[in-house]
């Protein structure tokens, strides 16, 4: 054996390792990306629905949002929000109609109709895809008869020929057909069928045809008539809705109204693509500024440029301060900046963390576990920690456009109803419960108590001492303060219960929290226990799976459970309608209303409130509804998020935005900067491989020694 090859192995190692060392060698990303324009994120979990007629979900709307363009969309950096034209040449032209459809002034205050008219931007194209290729004859390229036909194609990068086509009005009127059609479970069917003028009818006329067919059967809507809509020429329509819905708007800005093409429609609809998962639910297509490259929900999605995308620029203008924070560097260019979003599969937080800090992720939220590691709080408010400030990382805090609150059941005959021992019982146990102590502990302080359902930056909200809870809330030096215990337990000594006990019976007062086992940990419910305690009431927690929790709700089987929602659009109408007597759960499992109350005044003022503009009367209005749901207290304890994102310093145009998922279009990226900090983070220490590695030498070096001595000997003889 020559120990010569490797003694010169074991060198041309340990020069690698001090002379010639890659910039990272811990690097999770695959290297024919370096040097490419990628930006880096994660996902915990598959996004079950990518179809826009189906997703109502927050998680798949970071995906497909970047890929469909419904007609409207949010102003990137304006705050307070502002709708701007998407795909249309201007916004839509809205018109108030009587019952013959003639025109009416724009002041009418109870019209027949509402009309809306479009015009889309002529040229814009679809992303490539292989349901637009086709053969010179014009036929359609993939026209398989048979499911043995398309057995050779697995996944949709198997299509090897595509092509694109102009986005038309036909387009848009296609995926509206489709919300009506019932096998799509539109989650705003429901809403949209009591405005769009036919959308029940044909609804009912589909779900008619569907009896005679396959499940996986193509159904062309093409041919259903609606009478709500009219194709006026290939860059024209209109949508006719019943009445007056001023938020009908917001909802042009949704996926829901992006547009799907009758030839995609049938091109997933081929033999044995369904079956396959090659499906509107896991390949989108549209023409927005990114398109899905690759859906493996097992390790990586991955949105790529759309070189289809059309003509936009970065906004030159935004909100107060931007220009200071250097959001507005890039004004004027065309859209978008970064090449490809790399989307990874991680389950836990600490990997993502870890990863973030490395440099490897380019933002990354704050949980409860790295809070003190990432900020500091102090009386002057949120700040970096000083690690965080080192590698250069950006903290961005707002106040996310949501509410969540503890809910009263008020069809229970404890907690529930109208009278005013039943409103000091709510009221009492609202006053203990002290939520700033909750965001505090379990937030991290990232919330602020709310004093109504309507939460910052929403047309209505209230501050000061006029936006008062003054039901829970005395108001000294300038800011609301938590009326006393003793307050408490004398509402609660009124309700019927003193001490925490019934008056007629002497029995101690027993509350249910109804509750998922998944969000009932130990600390927490200890921490809520003591708040009813405080007052002398006993807290039973009943909690179940959230299928059977879902069911109790359904059914007004809950007494006091906790519940949130996120703003779908900027408008009050979006908050207040959660305490609309109509949309009372018990009576619609879709039904909002999860507290079951109903007040006719309110009820009233909501229809009036809720077709107004945003002036002071709508504002005047909504200050009535706040006062009754004061007096009422359906909800106890309520508090509004903030949100906080961490960034490295590398990512530009990086600005939250509350609504809007449009996001990713706007994000620019310093390639060079980041692998230069990823080297700086990611030095591996090579000194232990050194020590090894000499100590291996000095045992190999007097064997070579001996070697050729003995080899010097052999030739001698």
């Amino acid at each position: 054996m020559n120990p010569l090859p490797h003694l010169a192995l074991l060198l041309a190692t340990a020069w690698m390792l001090t002379g010639c060392q890659p910039t990272t060698w811990n690097n999770p990303h695959s290297v024919v990306e370096r040097g490419e324009s990628v930006l880096y994120s994660s996902f915990s979990e598959r996004p079950k629905h990518l179809d826009p007629a189906r997703s109502f979900s927050a998680d798949e709307s970071n995906f497909i949002d970047q890929i469909y363009e419904p007609p409207l969309q949010y102003h990137y950096l304006k705050r307070p929000y502002e709708l701007q034209p998407a795909t249309l040449t201007a916004m839509p032209k809205l018109s108030y109609l009587d019952e013959q459809g003639k025109r009416l002034p724009d002041s009418a205050v109870s019209p027949a109709y509402s009309l809306y008219e479009f015009e889309i931007k002529p040229g814009i194209l679809y992303q490539p895809h292989p349901a637009f290729a086709k053969n010179d004859d014009g036929s359609f390229f993939y026209d398989f008869k048979t499911p043995q036909q398309s057995a050779r194609y697995k996944v949709l990068n198997d299509f090897k020929h595509s092509a694109t086509k102009e986005l038309v009005s036909d387009d848009y009127l296609y995926q509206i057909k489709r919300l009506a059609d019932p096998k799509r479970l539109a989650p705003l069917r429901g809403l949209l069928s009591q405005y769009i003028v036919g959308m029940s009818e044909l609804t009912q006329a589909v779900a008619t045809k569907r009896t005679s067919m396959g499940a996986n059967d193509w159904l062309d809507l093409r041919p259903f008539k609606m009478a709500g809509l009219k194709k006026i020429d290939d860059h024209h329509f209109s949508i006719r809705l019943k009445g007056k819905y001023p938020q009908f708007k917001y909802w042009l800005a949704f996926h829901f109204f992006a547009p799907v093409s009758w030839q995609v429609d049938r091109f997933y609809h081929l033999p044995g693509l369904p079956e396959r998962n090659i499906s509107l639910d896991w390949y989108p297509v549209g023409t927005g500024a990114y398109m899905m490259a690759e859906n493996n929900p097992n390790a990586q999605i991955v949105l790529q440029r759309n070189p289809n995308f059309r003509e936009e620029y970065y906004p030159s203008e935004g909100a107060p301060g931007d220009a200071a924070l250097g959001l507005l560097k890039d004004a004027g260019k065309r859209l978008p900046f970064i090449d490809k979003y790399v989307f990874r599969l991680e389950k836990e937080a600490i990997p993502i963390w870890s990863k973030f800090l490395q440099g490897y992720y380019d933002r990354s939220g704050i949980s409860s576990d790295n809070f003190d590691r990432a900020v500091s709080v102090q009386s002057e408010g949120v700040s970096l920690s000083d690690e965080m400030r080192q590698k250069n990382i950006v903290l961005q805090k707002v106040v996310s456009p949501s509410t969540y609150y503890m809910g009263f059941n008020m069809l229970d005959p404890v907690v529930g109803g109208y009278d005013d021992k039943a409103r000091k019982l709510r009221q009492a146990i609202t006053i203990a419960y002290d939520t700033e102590e909750y965001v505090k502990i379990f937030m991290n302080g990232r919330g602020e108590t709310a004093m109504s359902p309507i939460p910052p930056g929403i047309f209505g909200y209230q501050q000061g001492e006029a936006g008062r809870l003054a039901s829970v809330f005395d108001w000294h030096d300038g800011q609301p303060r938590r009326k006393s215990l003793e307050h408490a337990r004398a509402l609660l000594a009124q309700a019927g219960y003193p001490g925490g006990r019934d008056a007629k019976t002497g029995e101690p007062l027993i509350i249910n929290l109804d509750t998922t086992a998944s969000s009932s940990s130990k600390a927490r419910l200890s921490w809520i226990k003591k708040q009813f305690k405080k007052i002398g009431l006993q807290l039973n927690v009943r909690a179940t799976d959230y299928n059977r929790f879902k069911g109790k709700m359904e059914t007004a089987n809950v007494q006091v459970y906790f519940w949130g929602w996120l703003a779908d659009y900027p408008d009050p109408e979006n908050f207040l309608f959660l305490l609309y007597g109509p949309n009372a759960q018990v009576d619609s499992k879709s039904g909002v209303n999860s507290a079951n109350y109903k007040n006719a005044e309110y009820d009233a003022l909501f229809e009036k409130m809720r077709l107004q503009d945003d002036t002071p009367e709508r504002a005047a209005t909504i200050a009535k509804m706040l006062k009754i749901i004061q007096r009422d207290s359906p909800w106890g304890s309520a508090y509004h998020t903030y949100d906080f994102v961490l960034g490295h310093n590398w990512v530009a145009n990086d600005k939250i935005h509350g609504i809007s998922k449009v996001t990713l279009k706007y994000r620019n990226i310093d390639v060079e900067q980041r692998r230069a900090a990823q080297a700086k983070w990611n030095q591996p220490n090579v000194w232990p491989l050194l020590i090894v590695l000499l100590v291996l030498l000095s045992l190999i070096i007097p064997g070579v020694r001996s070697y050729r001595r003995s080899q010097k000997r052999t030739i001698g003889a």
